[in-house]
């Protein structure tokens, strides 16, 4: 973890940007605290590469009408995400509580990041299903355990949550659960091809998990040559959507 030791800031990742040419990045959540979602808003405000941010605020909170209201004030604010993969209940997203507290999401036009492991996509397919105006984005492909290749413990609950519309998938977080700095391109082609299956060329985003990414590759365009080499065989236009335009229209970027 040591690689991680250090300040990630957006001016660290313009040049990797640029480098595999994107206008810009959403930064997603590592914290559970609001002064970290205020930190990534404002860095929003001063660098134009960051298009926008998923935070984190308490969806469990007596006053989360009130923390939503003031968060909404900046536009740059696009989602939000609580850690459930860290909830030692499997079964955290199916609370009533929790549920009642993304309920209130939808119309402030936010999405709601899931971040889980495959032991919680069971739960995961009864969340989705409880809250059909709600548009998620299940993270990671819902972390398959691709270093050891336990495809059968993902599969189901992945393509059950690619059967609800207002589901997408950021394909994103794959070498981190893959073999560090061992992995080959071969290890990843069943779960980009199940994600294009399951979900289509119009529910599926590129993301680039850096820095942490950091851990178990190079660099990041390791990262993004890795799936730009498996979505050669896309169109240009299928291309298109899944390295951008995807994720500008579901999170609502606009600039």
């Amino acid at each position: 973890m040591q690689r991680l030791a250090r300040d990630f800031l957006p001016n660290d990742l313009q040049p990797h940007l640029a480098g595999c040419k994107f206008d810009g990045a959403i930064a997603v959540q590592a914290r559970s605290n609001l002064e970290e979602t205020k930190f990534l808003v404002e860095l929003a405000h001063k660098h134009d590469c960051v298009k926008g941010v998923v935070g984190w605020a308490d969806l469990c909170a007596d006053n989360l009408d009130d923390v939503l209201d003031e968060l909404c004030q900046d536009q740059e604010l696009r989602g939000l995400r609580h850690i459930v993969q860290d909830e030692p209940d499997d079964q955290f997203l199916l609370r009533n509580d929790f549920q009642d507290g993304v309920r209130k999401l939808a119309d402030r036009n936010l999405v709601y990041d899931v971040l889980i492991y495959p032991r919680q996509l069971d739960a995961a397919v009864s969340f989705v299903a409880a809250l059909p105006d709600q548009p998620f984005v299940l993270d990671h492909l819902g972390k398959p355990n691709i270093k050891n290749q336990d495809q059968d413990a993902w599969q189901l609950g992945f393509d059950g949550m690619a059967q609800f519309e207002q589901v997408s998938c950021k394909v994103s977080g794959m070498v981190t659960e893959a073999k560090w700095n061992e992995w080959q391109p071969s290890d990843f082609r069943h779960y980009l091809d199940s994600a294009l299956e399951a979900f289509g060329p119009d529910r599926l985003m590129f993301g680039s998990d850096w820095p942490v990414c950091l851990l178990a590759a190079n660099d990041y365009q390791d990262v993004y040559q890795l799936v730009a080499d498996w979505a050669k065989a896309l169109s240009d236009s299928e291309q298109q959507k899944l390295f951008g335009d995807n994720a500008a229209r579901i999170y609502g970027i606009t600039n």
